[in-house]
């Protein structure tokens, strides 16, 4: 009795020290913030859709916008979140967001209240006015929840988990499980209200949500900053002590550059704030001061070393093998209904919260490097069923049909203007969790065995691509020195997006079910180079040893600390 209580008041320290963590309180702040985000991503794609009369343009829009503003934005952001404190540069992002957000529904329950007097008002100018105002709040609140990802998920967990590797990388797992739950309940439970209430209800909801979100996630904030000191220093400097540079000590003697040298931060070596010599002052240096660090952010990007994991990162978006409209969209036209597609959603997102666990097991086992070369393999071995499917019983491959068929009936007219909306909205629609079902009803299969394997293969393939995800993730925060690692993020954030938007290009290029296994392959290949560039980082890094994952020197490289934060 005596040996028991000690032991149970131990565990009864060991709990409260772990809820009152700065760790715990991150993950309640992050639970929030994409708790907020999912659901307002899902539900503004909804009310865009009502506005305008059930067609998809301004949710189309609204996609083109906000793809077009991170990729051109994206090094700026990071820049800005480098240039000021962190405390600073956490609390405006999350004030401008929020601020946004509940603007914008209040702007939406004005337009759905008033819509009728709206419509006849300056022959309904006002109205489109009311919809660019929206989707600029829009925009403007979604550039915010990218600075605020860039500061907290690739920043202050960094420093949180200081020189440890092992804690950074369960950190950077939980803060991944934490986005693909609320990235399922969250539209649930907004699109429950929506449905049982009304559109304005799901405004106010959202606008109510955000307001008292943001004073709780405000305290989390200053909460953690107080709890790590080291939250309130910046360093512009680092030692080559991580995983990468002890991997390859000999790259920057190579360049005739010592490791002090080398370790000089790029954004600083080509300024970009500054002015260049015999450049104007005032208003035109201002006005090219954007133009300046956009070009040096990815300037700043290629030299790093991990660049080639960085790229092969982003090439995983060119895909059409996700969970997004498209694939739902070509699930319809294959028979398939809503509540089987609500069922293989659940299972790709088990595979994927199996996919942030693996990781973390096979990072103590083999390292860093060779997690993401184990995962690739893994993810890529999936995607072939997805290839075998475009050539399996019940595809609807078919080369003799025109990949430009479609867009040539679009163009003459051939098709109603709703449809051919439709399809053009379809595209662009990242937010879209379940598009509505075709207006024509297809003919029953003959077989299923093909959208079985399509479905089995994206399913599989989560795993191995968010290991490989959280992989790429942890090489940048630990390979990245302090002073760069906003812009550095807000670069890899802009060719994520610049990849996306090419995909969906090839989508509305050759938008028929017959074109689709095409789509699948150009896919699959995509992802190959991908990882053939992971390959090249991963074989420089490591040579031979990349093979061997459970060579002596494992241990060494797996207990690398990443570099101190202050």
């Amino acid at each position: 009795m005596e040996t028991t209580a000690p032991k149970k008041a131990t565990c009864t320290e060991s709990i409260r020290h772990f809820f009152t963590s700065a760790k715990f309180l991150i993950y309640m702040g992050h639970a929030l913030s994409t708790w907020g985000d999912r659901m307002w991503n899902f539900a503004v794609a909804v009310f865009l859709v009502e506005l305008y009369g059930n067609s998809l343009l301004l949710t189309a829009v609204y996609g083109l916008v906000v793809a077009g503003s991170v990729l051109l934005l994206g090094a700026n952001i990071g820049n800005w979140v480098d240039r000021n404190p962190r405390l600073k540069v956490a609390q405006t992002s999350l004030l401008v967001q929020n601020s946004c957000v509940i603007t914008c529904g209040v702007l939406l329950m004005l337009v759905f209240h008033f819509k009728a007097q709206l419509v006849e008002l300056y022959n309904g100018w006002i109205l489109t006015v009311c919809y660019i105002l929206v989707i600029s709040i829009a925009n403007v609140a979604n550039l915010a929840s990218t600075a605020t990802s860039i500061t907290i998920q690739r920043d202050w967990v960094v420093v949180v988990a200081g020189q440890d590797s092992s804690s950074l990388a369960d950190m950077n797992a939980t803060v991944r499980i934490i986005d693909q739950l609320t990235n399922i309940l969250a539209p649930m439970l907004v699109g429950q209200i929506m449905a049982f209430g009304s559109h304005f209800v799901g405004c106010g909801f959202i606008s109510g949500w955000n307001l008292a979100s943001m004073c709780v996630e405000y305290g989390l904030l200053w909460k953690v900053y107080q709890k790590t000191p080291a939250l309130a220093l910046k360093a512009g400097h680092k030692e080559p002590q991580h995983e990468l540079k002890q991997l390859s000590p000999h790259k920057d003697c190579e360049n005739g550059q010592s490791p002090e040298e080398s370790s000089q931060p790029l954004m600083d070596a080509v300024a970009p704030g500054a002015a260049e010599p015999g450049e104007a002052a005032g208003c035109c240096g201002a006005a090219s001061q954007p133009l300046r660090t956009f070009r040096a952010g990815w300037v700043a990007y290629y030299k790093q070393d991990i660049f080639l994991a960085g790229m092969s990162l982003a090439f995983l978006y060119m895909t059409v093998l996700g969970f997004d409209c498209i694939t739902t969209g070509f699930a319809y036209t294959q028979g398939l209904n809503g509540s089987i597609l609500s069922l293989l959603m659940g299972a790709s997102a088990i595979s994927g919260i199996c996919g942030t666990v693996a990781f973390t097991w096979i990072r103590k086992k083999c390292g860093l490097i060779r997690t993401g070369f184990i995962s690739g393999t893994a993810q890529l071995c999936c995607l072939l069923l997805c290839v075998f499917s475009v050539f399996a019983p019940g595809s609807p491959f078919d080369l003799s049909v025109s990949p430009f068929q479609d867009l040539y009936a679009h163009l003459m007219g051939e098709q109603s203007l709703p449809e051919a909306e439709h399809s053009l909205g379809a595209a662009f629609s990242t937010n879209a969790t379940t598009p509505p079902p075709p207006a024509h009803e297809p003919p029953p299969l003959q077989s299923y065995m093909s959208v079985s394997l399509l479905f089995a293969g994206v399913i599989a393939a989560r795993v191995g691509l968010w290991s490989f995800d959280l992989t790429v993730t942890q090489l940048i925060q630990e390979n990245v020195i302090e002073s760069e690692r906003g812009v550095i993020n807000g670069v890899q954030n802009s060719m994520n997006y610049l990849l996306d938007l090419l995909h969906f290009i090839m989508v509305i290029l050759a938008p028929n079910p017959e074109a689709f296994g095409l789509l699948v392959i150009i896919s699959v290949s995509f992802v190959a180079m991908g990882h053939a560039m992971y390959f090249r980082f991963a074989f420089k890094s490591l040579g031979s040893r990349l093979f061997l994952c459970c060579s002596p020197e494992q241990k060494a490289e797996t207990d690398a600390s990443p570099p101190t934060t202050v």
